[in-house]
């Protein structure tokens, strides 16, 4: 088992990865930019390396100053959380290089899952469903049409190295294609480097239900049943419950078992979530984060396991300390992301925090970093705290949810918080009668 972990990230997943450490009896070492000196993640931390400026770029995206920080400290592996480096396949070889040990995937896995085309190759390969669309990237608006002709309207262009929701333009007939493929190629360029596309059959009324799975490296994986995160705002994520209000325990079985044997064949190892667009009983694959996710913290209430142990654990050469079999789900969970940002518009609202104060009580949690007299920095991303509640069922839950929105203050900032009361007012959210298209409807119907 390692003696030190470096935390190659910042905010509430930083601190998550903290504390397992310290249950672990594992040191840890925080880095941090100079806009993060005062950060309750660089507090809690053993020890803490300041890393650069407060870009991104000179900061925590530096694979120089991290891998720098890392022999400073004596650190033996890094922990990405998500996003920066977290799916980066060069950083992954760099640390390998170094002799220090990623705490994820491999660099080729990494790569594969990275660039969408491949991904889908790959997982049609293993058995997994995928959505019909061209076989591989599009070169030019001929072809576009072409297999918009053959597939059907509405289709989907997306970049191949995109994310986000950038890159991803539909076109709803013959005579949207030149717009949307022409857009999707100039938006992947400018985000990515990268302007080449692929195109799939958009779907009307999907919801987007992922799997999250976990490999050994050694030819076992299992899966922790699905999440389902389909109110999305240009698509991120908001609301994220598990398991799925939609699916059945056959297809949860069916599908979760698919996605298992995958990554079982491939020796994936560590967390991994697969992605789907679900519609009329049908799975169908979008792509593969080779990472935990930011919502994993339901997936662990209704399982009662910690992702980010068992993360550390196979990366030091460990078996897993679970199987299939000892995976049954207990109740239901439900996150709802709290951004630092200004309502209806979602822009961004850094500043000091005058007074935080967290709920509590009976399965409620708070990932968060904030405390008071806190100031939010600027430069990174708007998310300042992640609440999740856990229930003997689903109503329970969105009961516990309403209850611990009531008890969250946050002030000196605007929040998200407002979306989530108006939400828990709505029948279809305790229905669960929605799909990735929903809330942008209902926010064009409500502050319209």
């Amino acid at each position: 088992m390692f003696d030190k972990i470096l935390i190659a990230n910042r905010g509430e997943i930083a601190l998550r990865v903290i504390r397992a450490c310290r249950e672990m009896g594992i040191k840890s070492v925080a880095v941090h930019s100079t806009a993060d000196s005062d950060a309750m993640h660089v507090r809690m931390a053993d020890e803490s390396v300041c890393i650069g400026p407060p870009s991104s770029t000179n900061s925590y995206l530096s694979i120089p100053a991290i891998i720098a920080a890392c022999e400073i400290t004596g650190a033996q592996a890094i922990h990405p959380g998500y996003g920066f480096l977290s799916e980066n396949a060069r950083f992954v070889q760099a640390l390998e290089d170094h002799g220090i040990t990623f705490i994820g995937p491999t660099a080729e896995h990494i790569r594969i899952m990275g660039d969408k085309i491949t991904a889908k190759d790959t997982m049609k390969a293993l058995g997994v469903p995928c959505v019909p669309g061209s076989d591989g990237g599009v070169p030019t608006l001929d072809d576009a049409k072409r297999i918009g002709d053959e597939i059907g309207y509405p289709v989907i262009i997306k970049a191949t190295a995109g994310g986000g929701g950038r890159g991803m333009k539909v076109a709803k007939n013959a005579s949207e294609m030149e717009h949307a493929f022409m857009t999707a190629r100039s938006e992947g360029k400018a985000a990515f480097g990268n302007d080449e596309v692929y195109i799939e059959k958009y779907l009307t009324t999907p919801r987007h239900i992922e799997i999250q799975v976990f490999g050994d490296g050694k030819g076992k994986a299992v899966h922790l049943a699905e999440r389902d995160c389909s109110l999305q705002r240009r698509h991120q994520k908001v609301f994220e419950e598990a398991p799925g209000p939609s699916i059945s325990e056959a297809e949860r079985a069916r599908i979760g078992a698919t996605c298992a044997d995958a990554v079982a064949k491939i020796n994936y190892i560590g967390a991994g979530t697969i992605e789907f667009l679900y519609e009329n009983g049908e799975f169908y694959f979008i792509e593969m984060n080779t990472r935990l996710q930011v919502e994993h913290p339901v997936t662990e209430g209704i399982f009662g396991v910690d992702l980010v142990r068992e993360q550390i654990r196979v990366a030091a050469g460990l078996d897993m300390s679970f199987t299939q079999d000892d995976l049954v789900i207990n109740g239901h969970a439900i996150e709802v992301r709290i951004n630092a940002e200004k309502l209806p518009n979602f822009s961004p609202c850094p500043g000091k925090i005058t007074q935080y104060h967290a709920p509590g009580g009976l399965g409620v949690r708070m990932d968060s970093a904030l405390y008071d007299g806190y100031t939010i920095p600027p430069y990174y991303d708007s998310l300042i705290g992640k609440l999740i509640v856990h229930g003997r069922d689903r109503t329970e839950a969105l009961a516990r949810l309403h209850r611990a929105l009531g008890e969250l203050i946050v002030d000196g900032v605007d929040t998200t918080v407002p979306l989530f009361h108006a939400l828990l007012q709505e029948e279809d959210i305790h229905s669960g009668q929605y799909n990735i298209h929903w809330l942008e409807h209902w926010l064009e119907h409500k502050f319209n």
